[in-house]
């Protein structure tokens, strides 16, 4: 019996030998091997099936061509695109719309992520995938596999938080703008008093905090009869921080085939174009989001709040919130309440604020794929017609020489003789909204007979000369915006328009005038000239080099640097706004501020600005280029003096300047840019397209490609590069073709 127990002992030792040499050696020959379990054997078939239909071609800048027979096909081509180029963006960009950042930044985006889960339930978008037209959740489907088949093949790459993506996560991010959710103007801090205060802290005093955003796009349109070719001319501009976009090309045989800007991790183009249209969004301030006051009560407990004479009750959903504490997550539970208006996201005078908003719906994400391939003008109105973007006004122009543009799209008919900026009565029904206004209800104009359209951020109501819609004629809701800086820059290069060419719109588009200037300096020089002797001695120097300055921005110009930091220090003068429609009457803020600054802080200030200067740099006479910089770190946030950067001419567009460079010091001595000018485009629409772009830097994340600054110069400059929209130009700069996965 021993003996035959140690035969039995040894023959089991040899077999768990045998078994752990070719576990070993199964994970050495096949590298994907531990990753895999995360997908089924019917799931990586799929993947594999789904890539060999997709062909996708770099060209010589790093641009990806995507190229399949199916919509669904590039959709996986391009999300695997996505990935390679920059695979942290997008999680970073779920770990937002999910509400799910504390999960690696910790406490401090504890309360933005409660304000997302409060305002965006995933059960809805779950539910709203289920239900879905089955050729859109195709779509959706392969949204989810383009991704997932790159986090398979590259099992070396790290999410933080997402193991697999799944196909409703689309349906959380239904359009591309940098910040898409509507609050109706409540702060952050209120949600969080609200929230992290206590179950009875409910009725803490509203103090606005100032308006710091940078916000900024611009997009003109231009009519055939005002253009040297005869064709409609588009051009492309958004502000946002910078590599926030992908430039890309779809293409597939359903008719798909559109070029322009992907947000990362979205699968339908933002801005671009068409063979026959294109389009571009700027942030839209039309009112589409509102808080209700309730007035609310505790009775046994329970909550509930008063509407029409009755007393409803708060309905509540907790929210497992899960928070990265040092090397451990903890978990916390949060409540939260709801009214029929909408979720509860703060208090002011001791009523509960509910936000009533379209921040997510899947009528949402079809108009945004639908818009890319509208081939007419019916077309694209037709798209837009599901009146479900809450938060973009559209520049259009197509190849039949319409151009257009539409002040929002998603817009609630509501009282016209309520202040909708501010938060209604909630316990009546005669707050609550009538509908929507159709398309040709909101402010909008179609084919000018000033033959150009130009919106930047800015009021409706100027948008096209005197071809611009009647104020008089629209509720005050739909555009409460005012006028800026930058508005009266593109007014004034575009009126003039008589022979536009591709070219020319395109140094429009980077023209350096700074309008504010025109309003900042002369009560400056005026104040100078009523100083005393003394003040004049030790300030004449600078004052001439603004007298002579043309207020254009160069990168050689020591009157640009003097300038601009001086007008920083101006600004801060400014009021802080009462309302975020309040914070968009750039020039009435500006000219309110001059009117009360006296001359001595005028004069205060430059005086700072030159010793700051000379603190900073050894001399005032400082070139504006010497301490604008570009740089492109290797990981995206060090910044460092020693190190290669290139001067930069240009600056935030706050100051009317239509490109937007906007830079700070990064612990350094020097200023350098992270936000401004991104993709841009001009589009020419004839018999065939004609179009050319640049991207900030480059296509590449990865430092140690060509691709990582290769467009930088240009970019500074505004020397953009030819579209290849046009397959046999494509295959001539072919730089790399290949399935996703090779």
């Amino acid at each position: 019996m021993a003996l035959i127990a140690r035969f039995h002992f040894q023959l089991l030792s040899k077999t768990v030998v045998t078994m752990t040499k070719l576990l070993f050696f199964m994970l050495l020959t096949c590298p994907f091997w531990a990753f895999a379990q995360k997908y089924t054997a019917t799931e990586i078939g799929r993947y594999e099936r789904e890539a060999k239909a997709v062909t996708i071609i770099r060209d010589n800048w790093g641009v990806p061509h995507i190229y399949g027979k199916t919509d669904a096909d590039v959709v996986f081509g391009l999300m695997y695109t996505e990935c390679e180029d920059n695979f942290k963006g997008i999680e970073k960009n779920y770990l937002y719309q999910l509400g799910r950042q504390a999960e690696v930044d910790g406490e401090k985006s504890l309360y933005e992520d409660v304000t997302l889960q409060l305002i965006a339930d995933t059960a809805d978008a779950i539910k709203d995938y289920k239900t879905s037209a089955p050729g859109f959740k195709k779509l959706m489907d392969a949204f989810a596999d383009g991704v997932n088949y790159y986090l398979y093949k590259h099992p070396e790459v790290k999410p933080a938080v997402f193991q697999r993506f799944e196909p409703w996560y689309a349906l959380m991010f239904t359009d591309g703008s940098v910040s898409a959710t509507v609050t109706g103007g409540i702060e952050l801090s209120e949600t969080q008093n609200f929230y992290g205060g206590g179950a009875e802290r409910m009725g803490a005093v509203y103090k606005p905090a100032v308006d710091e955003r940078e916000t900024g796009s611009n997009g003109f349109a231009i009519a055939p009869s005002k253009s040297k070719s005869g064709h409609a001319l588009l051009y492309i501009n958004p502000h946002v921080p910078f590599y926030f976009r992908s430039e890309v090309q779809l293409v597939s045989e359903e008719g798909l085939d559109v070029y322009g800007a992907v947000t990362w991790g979205q699968f339908f183009v933002y801005q671009g174009f068409n063979p026959h249209c294109g389009w571009m969004h700027t942030s839209s301030y039309a009112d589409v989001g509102d808080l209700y006051a309730e007035k609310v009560i505790k009775k046994d407990g329970k909550w509930f709040y008063e509407y029409n004479g009755a007393l409803k009750p708060v309905t509540s959903r907790k929210l497992i919130m899960n928070v990265k504490n040092g090397d451990h997550t903890e978990q916390k539970t949060i409540t939260g309440y709801y009214t029929h208006h909408g979720p509860v996201l703060g208090s002011r005078d001791g009523k509960w604020l509910a936000l009533k908003a379209n921040n997510r719906s899947y009528n949402a994400l079809l108009e945004s794929w639908l818009i890319t391939k509208a081939n007419t003008f019916a077309g694209y109105k037709k798209a837009m017609g599901l009146l479900s973007n809450g938060t973009n006004n559209t520049v259009y122009a197509d190849d039949q020489g319409n151009i257009a543009f539409w002040y929002g799209n998603f817009m609630p008919r509501r009282d016209p003789k309520l202040d909708w900026t501010l938060p209604v009565d909630g316990t009546t029904s005669a707050t609550e909204w009538q509908g929507l206004h159709t398309l040709n209800e909101i402010v909008h104009v179609y084919n000018p007979a000033t033959g150009w359209i130009q919106n930047c951020n800015s009021t409706a109501y100027t948008s096209s000369g005197k071809s611009s819609p009647d104020k008089t004629k629209y509720p005050a809701y739909m555009a409460p915006d005012g006028q800026n800086f930058r508005a009266i820059n593109a007014i004034r290069l575009l009126s003039g328009v008589k022979s536009e060419t591709l070219d020319g719109l395109i140094e429009k588009g980077y023209d350096h005038y700074l309008a504010a200037f025109d309003a900042l300096l002369p009560p400056l020089f005026k104040a100078y000239d009523a100083a005393p002797d003394s003040l004049k001695q030790s300030l004449g120097e600078a004052v001439k080099a603004l007298q002579q300055w043309d207020k254009r921005t160069a990168a050689n110009s020591v009157a640009t640097a003097v300038a601009i930091e001086w007008a920083t220090v101006m600004l801060k003068a400014l009021p802080p706004a009462q309302t975020s429609e309040a914070g968009t009457y750039q020039t009435e803020r500006v000219n309110a501020m001059l009117k009360n600054i006296s001359n001595k802080q005028i004069l205060d200030n430059l005086s700072k600005t030159s010793s700051d200067l000379q603190k900073r740099y050894g001399t005032w006479k400082v070139k504006w280029g010497d301490i604008n910089r570009y740089q492109r770190p290797a990981d995206g946030v060090t910044f460092s003096d020693s190190a290669p950067s290139l001067p930069v001419g240009l600056t935030w567009s706050g100051f009317g300047q239509l490109p937007s460079f906007v830079s700070r010091t990064m612990n350094t001595k020097n200023r350098y840019g992270y936000s401004g000018n991104s993709f841009i485009a001009a589009v020419e629409f004839g018999p065939r397209i004609k179009a050319k772009s640049i991207i900030t830097g480059g296509q590449s994340f990865d430092p140690a490609s060509k691709h990582f600054t290769d467009q930088a110069e240009m970019y500074i400059e505004g020397k953009f590069k030819d579209v290849l929209f046009y397959k046999e130009d494509v295959l001539k700069h072919a730089e790399r073709t290949y399935h996703p996965g090779e």
